[in-house]
């Protein structure tokens, strides 16, 4: 038996899967000696995840997909412990965040644990721009939260929960190139609309052409997005770019529904 499984916590750990074969074996590798019960819910994949996690001490289960929030869920319910780290494939653990999971204790029942994400674009961690400290509540006691939410799933609580900060880092590998950004932050501008829409938000046309200006503005220089170099110019550009987008198929919707 391995060492490292004395210092296992009773943390059940759920990824979600869609064809990650490039994502899945960091991440996996980065957890197996932090929890001796691994959930990967996969949606499908036709690539090489389920063999790369077959190379773990992971449970591999499909179930189709309709939403993030029901995927994450199913994968809770199939947890051997109550406490339960949601993880994305594209993501893995710092040493200095495997180090602080030693002070969870689990013997809390409804304790809320934060953590520090820091994204990498194009290879490169980026830490201006608002993109960190990204703090996300990513461990929890499974018996009082659920996922809900369609299109950017969240926690909901049944009762107030105890909040307590890891230190070290969530590592995320978001964009390996700009133009898979770009592809991107355009499916997600029609997809921010139509929530926009249902939601019975309203849109000007001045509004349209001045928030992607003020958006860029807010980026690269409040939050000095300047000081990620060349890349950091690219994401203040782009997110620009995609609050243009998700405005102006708003405004459509609008026009298309109006009486």
């Amino acid at each position: 038996m391995p060492l490292a499984f004395w210092y296992m916590k009773e943390i059940s750990i759920v990824i979600i899967t869609l064809n990650e074969e490039e994502n899945i074996g960091r991440c996996l590798a980065s957890l197996i000696d932090v929890s001796d019960d691994i959930i990967v819910v996969d949606s499908g994949s036709v690539d090489r995840t389920e063999e790369i996690c077959n190379e773990y001490s992971v449970r591999f289960v499909y179930r189709k997909f309709d939403n993030y929030s029901s995927q994450k869920n199913y994968g809770n319910q199939l947890a051997k412990y109550n406490y339960v780290f949601s993880i994305d494939a594209d993501e893995c653990l710092s040493e200095e965040l495997k180090k602080s999971l030693n002070d969870i204790d689990t013997n809390l029942l409804n304790r809320v644990f934060t953590l520090n994400r820091l994204n990498h674009h194009s290879g490169k961690p980026i830490k201006f721009g608002g993109w960190y400290p990204d703090k996300k509540i990513r461990i929890w006691n499974r018996n009082f939260a659920n996922w809900v939410g369609i299109i950017h799933e969240y926690l909901e609580f049944c009762e107030k929960p105890v909040f307590a900060h890891l230190n070290g880092d969530l590592l995320h590998f978001t964009y390996k190139t700009k133009a898979e950004h770009v592809k991107q932050a355009q499916r997600f501008s029609k997809l921010n609309a139509k929530s926009d829409f249902e939601k019975g938000k309203n849109i000007s046309l001045i509004k349209i052409y001045f928030a992607p200006f003020f958006r860029f503005i807010a980026v690269y220089f409040f939050k000095f997005g300047f000081m990620d170099g060349e890349i950091g110019f690219f994401i203040a550009k782009t997110t620009s770019h995609a609050t243009f987008l998700r405005y102006k198929e708003l405004y459509g919707l609008k026009c298309k529904n109006k009486i």
